[in-house]
């Protein structure tokens, strides 16, 4: 049966995906449908790759900084420079996700529509001057940055993360709302690469919630000692104000009491919300509330719509976003054919890039928290990274990494708060999602490297086990 598929928000990461597994299908013809900007998606333009370019910058100021066996002055960061160059390489990278669209739009059946969608009824899309009717639509329009309600924000000057990476002058103070992972990331790099004496108050009661509490407890440690950033968790932003200077004065509560903040600059790191505003969504029986988007990756309320990365605003990570992007493209094909369609049930795997990537975190699985919830027998291997001989001779002493494993050997989760921890992660993605037997696998680390620490977790648990 001949389908028509819309993409709206083809040239993000889940969009692209979408796209390039319909592009070649039989029988389906696919309208590609972009209005962004350059065009290139999040992660290209605001999101892991240009953050990653100043988080090194600041990487390498911190190193020379925080190390006593080097001597001189700390070199300063150009942070012009750091800018120039990550406009340079967003750019690159771009360029290079448009040129993949426009190729896939050279394919028979597919066209590529440099416009703005907006539904007005349900399928029933205005690109243009056309109206179109596709059988199908995926919207893969992404997010934008979150500005919480705070009485007053209206009202004060702030920078969201896409302003910061933009910025090449900043205040000599700064209040920051929000310890998430974008708080996490970009705190440091204030503190390091712009000097910038940090306030940073955040509502829940610890960093990183979804990690067991040792982990965000750690961080929050180095943070303080590390970059002399004021963290005030557990703490709620009340008011809002700005200053006579054209600071911002905020009335926090800290306890059972009122406190009072003032800084030269406010950062607004509060996460991001899906990109919904100008899709029109009111004209349809869609209705973007938690629950909204089913694990088929279809709309509850339309079986034909598939909302996917960003917009369902499930998990905002990057390769989650592909992975549903090729849940849904296969789903469509499913439904189409009258076929079972699959559920995206995704392996908990994430990195977060804190402490300027020197002291990143990965989750894979469970952790000791999550498997105790769920009610999965297991044990706990716990090292730390001041007791790892391979750590303290490259000069780290911060930090800690943990394996979940059930009774039975299987390998349920790892944590690890530690330098190379990102690397580390796809390692223990295998071992998580491969099921692997603990006392099953080599025992070989090849010294002197960190990998060492996932050893030495590996032997834990295996003597865990036998006790």
């Amino acid at each position: 049966m001949e389908i028509h598929v819309a993409v709206v928000g083809a040239y993000g990461s889940a969009g692209v995906v979408v796209a390039e597994r319909l592009a070649d299908e039989p029988d389906v013809e696919l309208t590609l449908i972009d209005d962004g900007e350059p065009g290139g998606g999040l992660c290209i333009l605001d999101g892991c790759m240009p953050s990653k370019e100043l988080l090194t910058a600041a990487e390498r100021r911190f190193a020379a900084r925080d190390d006593d066996r080097l001597r001189g002055e700390v070199p300063d960061v150009d942070i012009e420079r750091v800018i120039e160059r990550k406009d340079d390489n967003v750019s690159t990278y771009a360029g290079g996700r448009r040129s993949h669209v426009e190729a896939l739009a050279e394919r028979e059946g597919v066209t590529l529509r440099r416009e703005t969608a907006e539904f007005l009824g349900d399928r029933r899309l205005a690109v243009g001057d056309d109206v179109l009717e596709p059988d199908y639509v995926v919207v893969a329009t992404g997010s934008t940055p979150n500005v919480p309600p705070i009485p007053g924000i209206e009202d004060v000057p702030f920078e969201t993360s896409a302003d910061v990476l933009d910025a090449t002058e900043f205040g000599e103070s700064g209040l920051v709302v929000g310890l998430g992972v974008i708080g996490l990331e970009l705190v440091p790099y204030l503190s390091e690469a712009a000097g910038v004496d940090l306030t940073v108050v955040e509502q829940l009661p610890e960093a990183l919630p979804d990690a067991d509490p040792a982990f965000g407890a750690e961080l929050v440690d180095y943070y303080r000692d590390a970059f002399d950033v004021d963290v005030r968790l557990d703490t709620e932003t009340r008011q809002l104000a700005e200053t006579a200077d054209g600071g911002v004065r905020a009335t926090l509560a800290e306890g059972d009491g009122e406190t009072t903040v003032e800084a030269d600059q406010l950062f607004v790191f509060t996460g991001r919300k899906p990109a919904l505003d100008r899709l029109g969504l009111e004209s349809t029986r869609l209705t973007p509330e938690p629950g909204w988007v089913e694990a088929t990756m279809q709309a509850r309320d339309d079986e034909r719509v598939f909302v996917v990365g960003d917009a369902n605003g499930a998990e905002p990570i990057l390769h989650v976003a592909k992975e549903e992007g090729a849940v849904a493209a296969g789903n469509v094909l499913r439904h189409r054919d009258g076929d079972p369609l699959d559920p995206y049930e995704p392996v908990t795997h994430r990195v977060v890039f804190s402490g300027l990537g020197d002291l990143p975190y990965a989750r894979l699985g469970h952790t000791a928290t999550s498997a105790s919830e769920a009610g999965v027998e297991h044990v706990v291997a716990t090292r730390e990274v001041a007791g790892e001989g391979v750590f303290r001779s490259r000069h780290y002493t911060d930090g800690l990494a943990r394996l979940v494993v059930g009774t039975d050997g299987t390998v349920l989760g790892y944590q690890g708060l530690h330098p190379d921890a990102d690397v580390m992660a796809k390692t223990m993605q295998l071992a998580v999602e491969m099921g692997l037997d603990v006392r099953e696998i080599p025992d070989r680390a090849y010294h002197p490297t960190t990998p060492e620490i996932i050893d030495g977790l590996l032997g834990d648990a295996a003597a865990a086990l036998d006790d």
